[in-house]
């Protein structure tokens, strides 16, 4: 049924990846004005603020006090995730960026393994498999891949962006709506990363601060601020996407593979606006990555344990 909640999940997982990509490609532009710390810092505020405004037209909470713990988990992983990402994506390329983050799920499925004991699927490992395959082909010249330190800081977007993900499923089990999680989400980990960015780059936040409060500068700095207002409808579109695909899924494993669509529609953004060539390795790794995920998204799952299954009733969190 295309209305099931397995399917719904899909949608909205694919919506999120796609805003994702984008992201990845205005990132690689606004990087090359910006340091990673600023950067990182409006990449949550903004979208902070406007979902904040929202809520106070609406009706906004503070966080429930079974809820803050998981926030706090998930607020400190997305900031160092988007740290890392950040300043590996003004040293990289694009795909090969993304490559490195899109190690996640590898990450997540070790995650849930070892800390919730969570059976995984036959066609969950076999598309996890199929997909780091593909991602090796896609990366291209595998020996490139040495212990850079740039490399090394993306591979850590990754180990955190499972963590993200991991927090977000939990979260979205709670009390709070998508809006709520995100927007408390943001500000905790834009307010996290403020002091980490002034002791690095001092000067950098009051240039940056003089740069889009001064008349004069703004009007030389509109492009960025179209990028910035970009950045920051995807980056909702994204998380609140994500929020609504875990709510409907079992676990994390069951659509993790999912997000590497993000190397699907990276691939494309970079071809287009980057004049790349992809080799017959990298183009037979994009469709091994598509292969794995048709099989692991439209196939039934019959391999799920039912105790996976018995995921989907569980209560909310609690803090104990």
């Amino acid at each position: 049924m295309l209305n099931s909640p397995d399917h719904r999940a899909v949608g909205f997982m694919l919506s999120s990846t796609l805003s994702l990509s984008i992201t990845g490609v205005v990132t690689k532009f606004l990087a090359s004005d910006m340091s990673a710390g600023n950067l990182t810092i409006l990449r949550f505020l903004l979208p902070a603020v406007v979902l904040l405004l929202f809520l106070v037209l609406t009706s906004i909470r503070l966080p429930p006090k079974e809820m803050r713990r998981i926030l706090a988990i998930r607020s400190l992983s997305i900031g160092a995730c988007q740290l890392c990402f950040i300043y590996a994506i003004d040293k990289l390329s694009l795909v090969e960026s993304v490559v490195l983050f899109g190690t996640g799920p590898l990450f997540i499925m070790l995650f849930e393994t070892v800390f919730f004991r969570i059976r995984l699927s036959f066609i969950t490992i076999a598309s996890l498999l199929l997909t780091s395959i593909g991602v090796v082909l896609l990366a291209g010249d595998v020996s490139g891949f040495s212990a850079k330190p740039e490399v090394l800081v993306g591979l850590l977007a990754g180990v955190f962006n499972a963590g993200s993900q991991l927090s977000l499923h939990r979260a979205s089990k709670g009390s709070m709506s998508g809006i709520e999680n995100n927007a408390w989400t943001f500000l905790f980990a834009g307010v996290a990363i403020v002091p980490i960015v002034f002791v690095t780059s001092p000067d950098a936040l009051s240039e940056t601060w003089h740069a889009f409060t001064t008349p004069r500068h703004i009007a030389n700095h509109w492009e960025t601020l179209t990028l910035l207002a970009l950045l920051t409808v995807m980056v909702i579109n994204t998380q609140t996407s994500r929020y609504k695909a875990y709510q409907l899924a079992a676990t994390n494993s069951q659509i993790a593979p999912l997000i590497y669509t993000n190397l699907i529609f990276t691939a494309v953004w970079q071809f287009a606006f980057f004049d790349v060539v992809f080799t017959h390795p990298q183009i037979f790794g994009l469709s091994l990555i598509i292969g794995a995920n048709v099989m692991c998204t439209m196939i039934k799952r019959p391999f799920i344990d039912k105790k996976s299954r018995s995921n989907r009733h569980r209560p909310p969190i609690s803090s104990n």
